[in-house]
């Protein structure tokens, strides 16, 4: 019989100091992921809406520079939300012509990212801004870490694309897996 004060009864407490509940105050992996959806969130809302054009690597190499002949993009893009500053284009005319340098650094929450795109972002993806009429092509991704909080976040670099509806093979996802033989049969080239 347990005692509660002035009252009496027969029900027992039963014991918690096993019990793992995950609103407990000062668990290490509860406070990572909260701080990490936290990031996320702050991200969604002061940060951009972006398109991400996914790349498909194919096997159809250069010999002479060593890269794909016809790059193989998405044609439906995924929206997400990443930061960036946006810049006025620069084209400076040196001795060798007019270069272009804007280079564009996008920071998104690693989660965040491989979760819209059930992968991690690889150079060769495709970044259009919503409010730009502009595409980059990622060419650099870092993980950038607060290991203590539990947060990654993942910075691209990137680069202008200019004329990317002329060099881009698009491909056109189906909501089926890809058959690798099936694959490999209908497009020898890859």
């Amino acid at each position: 019989m347990s005692n509660f004060g002035k009252y009496k009864s027969n029900i027992s407490v039963p014991s918690t100091d096993d019990y793992e509940s995950p609103f407990r105050l000062f668990n290490k992996i509860n406070d990572q992921n909260l701080f990490n959806i936290i990031d996320e969130e702050q991200i969604k809302l002061g940060g951009s809406p972006l398109m991400i054009y996914k790349y498909y690597q194919n096997k159809d190499i250069d010999d002479v520079y060593g890269e794909e002949r016809n790059k193989t993009i998405s044609v439906a893009p995924i929206r997400i939300y990443g930061h960036y500053e946006p810049k006025a284009i620069e084209e400076n005319l040196t001795q060798f012509g007019i270069e272009l340098t804007n280079d564009q650094q996008f920071t998104f929450n690693k989660s965040y990212v491989e979760r819209r795109l059930s992968r991690p972002l690889v150079a060769g993806d495709i970044i259009k801004p919503e409010f730009q009429n502009l595409k980059y092509e990622v060419y650099e991704v870092q993980e950038d870490s607060f290991e203590s909080y539990g947060v990654y976040h993942l910075v691209c670099s990137a680069k202008l694309l200019r004329d990317s509806e002329d060099i881009h093979q698009q491909y056109t996802p189906t909501s089926d897996r890809i058959n690798s033989k099936e694959y490999l049969r209908d497009n020898p080239n890859a």
